[in-house]
């Protein structure tokens, strides 16, 4: 396994639809590919807008399997066509009643890996996740695809540190954050949060925004999507606040090494004394 991996995300404007928003992921899935991407990440709920700006029984109608709905079969496709692991946010069904917001890990292979449900949920004006979605019940899976060890970390989740732990402790080498977050709301918190866990936990960070207004509500996404490395800095320039990209960087696990063996934090850690921080 080499220890560059090229790595892509996507931040992208809603379409109208869901088949042309799926079509567009692919076709920037394989420009991808062709810069010789080995994974990619794409925004929460990808494949439709971001409905929880409302809260009306209409928007359950986007929600489909993870292991075998028809957006994870095209997605599998693809990561077979183009031979890279791909990270694919979605509604999740389990079953009547049961609903997620999930995200499916799939391999370059197309093997299904398996998924992650997003733990921490919303309920706050723009944001009414909880009409929507129970909070996730599968833990903090690190995933061991063909560029290394890839975990997940939902939107509102990054506000809480305990999860970006779990995942480093886990063996994480690079967490994807697919995220739906707006303009004046947490703006300053963006380029903040994500660098400072990827710091704290000596991995690389993928966060991805939806970028724009959509037909919901007028929370106005400001992309400005980026991978981070385990230093907190920076992998090349983050995207546009305004338009649509695929930003596609050169990520050095090599440094992860480096830098846990400089700062030690693992090492450094105090389990036994943490006990309070997991009372309710």
């Amino acid at each position: 396994m080499a220890d560059v991996v090229r790595a892509a995300l996507v931040q992208a404007t809603w379409t109208g639809d869901t088949e042309s928003m799926i079509a567009k992921h692919e076709e920037h899935a394989r420009a991808a590919a062709a810069q010789g991407a080995k994974i990619i990440g794409f925004q929460e709920v990808f494949n439709a807008p971001y409905f929880c700006q409302v809260q009306e029984p209409e928007h359950y109608r986007w929600a489909e399997s993870a292991p075998d709905g028809p957006t994870v079969r095209r997605m599998q496709a693809l990561a077979r066509e183009t031979g890279m692991v791909i990270v694919v946010p979605i509604f999740e069904i389990e079953q009547s009643g049961f609903y997620y917001n999930t995200a499916v890990v799939i391999d370059a292979d197309g093997t299904l890996l398996g998924i992650y449900r997003k733990h921490h949920i919303p309920q706050v004006k723009g944001f009414w996740e909880k009409y929507y979605f129970k909070p996730g019940n599968r833990g903090w899976p690190v995933f061991d695809t063909a560029v290394g060890k890839v975990g997940v970390y939902i939107c509102y989740d990054r506000h809480f540190p305990e999860g970006w732990r779990q995942l480093g402790l886990n063996g994480a080498q690079i967490v994807y954050n697919p995220s739906a977050t707006s303009r004046g709301l947490s703006g300053h918190l963006w380029q903040l949060e994500q660098p400072a866990a990827a710091v704290a936990n000596e991995y690389f960070i993928a966060a991805i925004n939806r970028v724009g207004v959509e037909e919901y509500g007028d929370n106005d996404f400001y992309g400005t999507s980026y991978f981070v490395d385990p230093r907190g800095q920076f992998v090349g320039e983050v995207a546009s606040d305004k338009e649509e990209e695929l930003v596609v960087r050169d990520l050095d696990f090599a440094l992860i090494d480096e830098v846990r063996q400089q700062w030690a934090f693992y090492r450094d850690r105090r389990p036994d004394a943490y006990g309070g921080l997991v009372q309710p």
